[in-house]
C-alpha cells in the first residue's frame, strides 16, 4: 500500500468520525465554513438535527447541530451580528446548508398521507400537500450554502438557557425574552 493511499484512508476515517460525533470544517467542501469558526457568538438552534420541526424526527443528512454556510455568508452574518449586538439583540440561525438528501426527506414524508404529527403546530390551517411549492422547494436554495433561517433575540443579562424540547410540545414565548422575525 502506498504512502498516499494510507493518507487518503486516514482521512476518510476522520472525516467519518466526524460525522459521528459532530462536523469538522476540515471535512467540508472548499468554499464551506462551520459558521462557529467564523462568529461563536451567534446562537444556533438547528432544527432539523432534532426532533422539533414539521417532521417531528431528525432530517436526513443532518449528522450534527451546526450551521454550515459558504465563507461570503458566513463573514456577512458576522458582520451583521456586531451590529446587532451593539443594539442589544443577537442573531439565531435554526437552518443553513441543506443537503439534497433532506430536501427529499421532505418530499418522502409529504407523501405519506397518515403522518400528521407535527400539523397541529407546524402547519395547523394548511394542507400537507399544498406545502409545496410555496413553502418547502423540492430544490432548495439552501443546498447552494448561502442561505439560511434566522431571526433576532434580545439579549439578556444572562440569556435565557432554552428548555429542552420534548415532542408535541407546543412552542412558548418568554414574554420578556420576545422573538423578532428577521427576513434577509
Amino acid at each position: 500500500m502506498s504512502i498516499n493511499m494510507l493518507v487518503l484512508i486516514l482521512s476518510v476515517l476522520v472525516c467519518l468520525g466526524s460525522a459521528l460525533w459532530g462536523a469538522s470544517a476540515s471535512c467540508l467542501p472548499e468554499g464551506f465554513t462551520l459558521l462557529s469558526d467564523i462568529d461563536s457568538s451567534i446562537l444556533q438552534d438547528i432544527r432539523y438535527y432534532s426532533a422539533h420541526n414539521f417532521l417531528g424526527r431528525r432530517v436526513e443528512g443532518y449528522n450534527a447541530p451546526v450551521c454550515i454556510l459558504s465563507r461570503p455568508a458566513a463573514e456577512a452574518l458576522s458582520a451583521v451580528q456586531k451590529d446587532a449586538l451593539k443594539a442589544g439583540y443577537s442573531l439565531k440561525v435554526y437552518d443553513c446548508y441543506r443537503p439534497q438528501r433532506a430536501v427529499n426527506d421532505f418530499v418522502a414524508w409529504s407523501q405519506n398521507p397518515y403522518d400528521f404529527l407535527t400539523k397541529r403546530e407546524f402547519y395547523p390551517t394548511l394542507e400537507k400537500m399544498v406545502l409545496f411549492p410555496d413553502y418547502i422547494a423540492t430544490k432548495s436554495g439552501h443546498s447552494r450554502g448561502s442561505t439560511m433561517d434566522l431571526t433576532l433575540v434580545k439579549v439578556a443579562d444572562p440569556m435565557p438557557q432554552q428548555a429542552t424540547y420534548l415532542p408535541g410540545q407546543p412552542l412558548v414565548r418568554l414574554r420578556r425574552y420576545a422573538l423578532l422575525p428577521l427576513f434577509l
